[in-house]
């Protein structure tokens, strides 16, 4: 089907602009009459723009939170979407409502109409929002749902600081390094071997790096790139090295730790959201394989899923892969004795959350004098070269 932009006028007289798929323009006709809009004007655009709009995470809060809203005070489905459709928020997030709304109009649930949206929604919600259909909670399951997506968020940024400040230091450091060999180290060069023709060994193996750096510097920083860009290639085309390298990634000191508590608290809240939503353990593992986002996890999961349908119990099963810490399994056992798992699993994401900011915030302070380490390294390496020679020509001369 084809995705037009279309311009429509409601029972109201308003204007109503959105995206709709249909598969020619009498359909796309049809389908706005059916949500009781009048086509005025219409172009195609398409798909992958549609997908890109609807897409973001703070969309997705204002829609759980508007519908968790209003359902709760008991307006209806289709009434609920149209007054988000119609509340004038964002283009991608009018859009989307309308599909839904056009979806619904022509007999699916909610749950299936998302389920059309080219990706706008993830399997996670999805699977929830049927749950909470079939069990007649979809309220409360939309409510824990824009809890989910603000943790989401604050996870994100936790991620975003944890790697932000090494890459800047570490693009700081180029920079520096590139700033001394291409133009400081050359000038002063003229005027060393001014003063003196036989330079110390330091001294003349000093120059020869900078000659080297100032001929191949676009090399040198294009090289790294390049070889980044392949192995991230072959990662993704392969699924061995994909697991090796997940692998290398978790055991990485100071970072893979860090990593470990992100995917597992990620891996906790999603699954004590599924499980409390009525959704079988074996549905919730087969979910969470899709979006811890490590293979290697990914793998400990499949393993998982595999012990629990050849009639392991949950937490043996879980101990059985070697992946996962004493807590998750010691939290597994209390939730699968006293039948509170979502509780216990939940009780795992928020001692992850808090040892995530807590070890952020600390290999931060453990960077920073590390950082001014190198630098000053790198400047006493350049400097006390270059400017040793200079130094022992000017203390003999005799005034």
């Amino acid at each position: 089907m084809a995705v037009y932009r279309y311009r429509a006028m409601d029972q109201q007289g308003s204007i109503v602009r959105g995206t709709l798929e249909a598969v020619n323009p009498l359909d796309l006709e049809m389908r706005l009459r059916r949500i009781s809009l009048d086509l005025i004007t219409f172009r195609a655009q398409s798909q992958r723009r549609l997908r890109k709009v609807v897409r973001g995470r703070a969309d997705l809060i204002n829609f759980c939170f508007h519908m968790e809203q209003l359902l709760r005070a008991g307006v209806p489905l289709v009434d609920a979407l149209r007054d988000l459709r119609d509340s004038g928020g964002e283009r991608g997030l009018r859009d989307l409502t309308a599909n839904l709304i056009e979806g619904i109009e022509g007999g699916a649930r909610l749950s299936d109409a998302m389920e059309q949206q080219g990706g706008a929604f993830d399997a996670v919600f999805v699977n929830l929002v049927r749950a909470g259909e079939e069990s007649g909670e979809l309220p409360e399951v939309l409510n824990q749902l824009t809890i989910n997506l603000r943790w989401q968020d604050e996870m994100m940024a936790q991620t975003r600081k944890l790697l932000l400040y090494p890459l800047t230091s570490g693009a700081a450091v180029v920079g520096m390094v590139l700033f001394l060999f291409i133009y400081l180290v050359p000038r002063l060069a003229e005027v060393l071997r001014t003063l003196s023709r036989d330079l110390p060994p330091g001294t003349r193996m000093l120059l020869a790096i900078s000659d080297f750096i100032t001929a191949w510097w676009p090399a040198l920083l294009a090289g790294p790139l390049v070889l980044c860009a392949l192995a991230v290639l072959l990662v993704q085309r392969s699924q061995n090295l994909r697991l090796r390298w997940d692998r290398v990634l978790l055991g990485i000191p100071l970072f893979g730790p860090i990593l470990l508590k992100i995917i597992l608290a990620r891996f906790s809240t999603y699954f004590a959201l599924m499980y409390g939503a009525g959704i079988p353990i074996l549905d919730c593992i087969r979910t969470s394989e899709r979006i811890v986002g490590n293979a290697a996890v990914k793998e400990g999961l499949e393993r998982v899923g595999r012990a629990i349908g050849d009639g392991q119990g949950l937490t043996a099963a879980f101990r059985s892969v070697g992946v996962f810490p004493p807590l998750v399994l010691r939290m597994l056992s209390i939730g699968e004795t006293t039948g509170g798992l979502d509780r216990s699993l939940q009780n795992v994401a928020y001692f992850y959350n808090r040892d995530v900011r807590e070890a952020v915030d600390s290999l931060q302070e453990l960077i920073q004098p590390i950082i001014l380490l190198v630098f000053g390294t790198i400047l006493a390496g350049v400097l006390v070269p270059v400017f040793g020679p200079i130094y022992d020509t000017v203390a003999q001369v005799k005034f």
